[in-house]
């Protein structure tokens, strides 16, 4: 007698979907910040803090004015390119888990897990709505696909794939 195996398409593709969103995201903040080369980033901000009705000798803004007199055409290159590898890196597990691939789940549920020390800290210093959000939904995204990987690993397919919705039959020879 054989059970069907469970299919986890939804579940990862919705989670694929993310992933490929916080991808674009990022990739395309980086190819913001190649806009920003040879540029007066300095005067940029100060045109920022100005608008925005803030005192430049407060704390918050007068950190971020300091921050854009030191920004150089070499540290928004390395941004940028760190952006396209993080990106890439993002549409890979998308891609990867999109069609239900296994290295994808474990990218996945390790890329996510790293942050999740970072968040508990944050959570833990000052609770606040969007960190709460941000550290839940993290878990729930780690714990689903460890689940998910788990529950493969009971039920086998056919290649690498996740949830397939076949169940390998034994054959005379392994039996």
């Amino acid at each position: 007698m054989t059970m069907p195996a469970r299919d986890y398409t939804l579940g990862l593709r919705t989670v694929a979907a993310g992933e490929a969103i916080k991808g674009l995201l990022v990739l395309t903040t980086g190819m913001g910040l190649l806009r920003l080369l040879h540029r007066d980033i300095q005067k940029m901000g100060e045109d920022l803090v100005r608008h925005l009705h803030l005192n430049p000798s407060a704390r918050y803004p007068h950190i971020f004015l300091d921050l854009t007199a030191r920004v150089t055409d070499g540290w928004l290159w390395a941004l940028a390119l760190g952006a396209l590898l993080y990106s890439s890196l993002r549409f890979t597990e998308a891609y990867g888990l999109w069609h239900r691939k296994r290295w994808a789940a474990w990218l996945g549920a390790i890329s996510g897990a790293v942050y999740l020390p970072f968040e508990l800290v944050e959570v833990v210093r000052k609770l606040t709505a969007p960190r709460a959000v941000s550290l839940a939904v993290n878990l729930a995204v780690v714990g689903y696909l460890l689940w998910v990987l788990r529950k493969r690993q009971r039920l086998p397919t056919e290649g690498h794939e996740l949830g397939s919705g076949k169940r390998e039959e034994p054959t005379a020879s392994s039996r």
